[in-house]
């Protein structure tokens, strides 16, 4: 199992810069085995299992998202995120391993930046999820499922998945639009922001044709066992799941 940091979280007010930032954070420490040397995720690349994989989190008001009414990759210069509030993270996981990726919110809030993330990655492809809320002013939803699927080596999409509310416990736990939990800011340590976790899978093909199966792990097993995976962490993200513990 992997347990990573976002290498980035910051003010997308020039994003091109920004990603070149995280980019010379990241290629400091760069495993033996890793043979992708792509880190920008506005950028194309062919992967293969044990690689590492940047790709990005865009964070802003869902409207800001789409051009035109079609939506687009952060990476293109058409949507309003220069010079905006958004932000971004920027993460390097290792392809096949399921990570449990961590913002925190000692340096972010999502309710300051409107509430909306997607995910993205690569340029001809511009393979990006549909956007999903994390916070509104008055709750932040901090688990989150995010699965990356190649085909041979090629990203092809990026979904969040649900589970609804049948896990929801204790008395801080609120259901929002009946699929996801959430937790009052109130409740959160950082002056009402909250950190979040992203539990991220992969499946598809590499770039070899291996089959990558850890989306095919997490959904076979029982959803709660995984966060139990990550004790470690439990202080540290204010999660509807905590109390499970």
């Amino acid at each position: 199992m992997g347990k990573r940091r976002a290498h980035s979280t910051m003010d997308m007010a020039a994003l091109v810069p920004l990603i070149a930032a995280a980019i010379s954070m990241m290629t400091v420490a760069v495993d033996a085995a890793d043979t992708n040397l792509v880190f920008d995720p506005c950028s194309d690349t062919k992967i293969q299992k044990g690689d590492g994989f940047t790709f990005g989190l865009a964070f802003s008001a869902k409207e800001s998202f789409f051009f035109q009414q079609i939506q687009l990759s952060p990476c293109d210069s058409r949507l309003p995120l220069a010079g905006s509030d958004a932000q971004l993270a920027v993460f390097r996981p290792k392809v096949d391993e399921i990570s449990l990726l961590t913002i925190n919110s000692s340096t972010f809030n999502p309710a300051m930046s409107r509430g909306y993330m997607v995910a993205f990655a690569g340029r001809k492809y511009a393979a990006r999820s549909l956007p999903v809320q994390v916070a509104d002013f008055a709750h932040t939803i901090t688990s989150f499922t995010l699965v990356l699927e190649f085909q041979k080596g090629t990203l092809q999409n990026l979904y969040w998945k649900k589970f609804g509310c049948d896990s929801c416990s204790g008395d801080s736990a609120v259901c929002l639009n009946n699929q996801d939990c959430a937790v009052p800011n109130s409740k959160c340590s950082h002056a009402g922001a909250c950190d979040i976790g992203i539990q991220l899978t992969f499946s598809g093909t590499d770039k070899n044709d291996v089959v990558l199966n850890s989306w095919y792990e997490v959904k076979n097993l029982r959803r709660y066992s995984l966060y139990g995976l990550y004790s470690d962490l439990r202080d540290r993200i204010t999660s509807p799941y905590q109390n499970m513990f």
